[in-house]
């Protein structure tokens, strides 16, 4: 089953920010720049968690990754856009 997360990041220098962004554009859809919403399963979350963890600076940047439910259902629902709507992008899922 995949759950729906909310990534955001707080990356200090801009060269590992660009880094972080790409590789979270292989993980979900973003929100804003560094937010993202990822459908992921619990293997494919570890797998954007050591992704992450080999991109960061751990003593200067912060990732926060918030489960909120089932991809489908209520998980589906708990995120609204005031102004612009979201339009996931087209990406192929990833596959392990």
């Amino acid at each position: 089953m995949r759950n729906r997360h909310i990534v955001a990041y707080d990356v200090s220098d801009p060269a590992r920010l660009r880094r972080v962004h790409r590789k979270m554009n292989g993980f979900g859809d973003p929100l804003q720049y560094s937010v993202f919403a990822c459908d992921l399963s619990a293997k494919e979350r570890v797998l954007m968690e050591e992704a992450l963890t080999e991109l960061i600076n751990l003593k200067e940047d912060r990732v926060l990754i918030i489960d909120i439910g089932p991809a489908t259902g209520r998980g589906s629902n708990v995120v609204k856009a005031l102004g612009r709507q979201l339009k996931p992008a087209e990406r192929e899922v990833l596959v392990v």
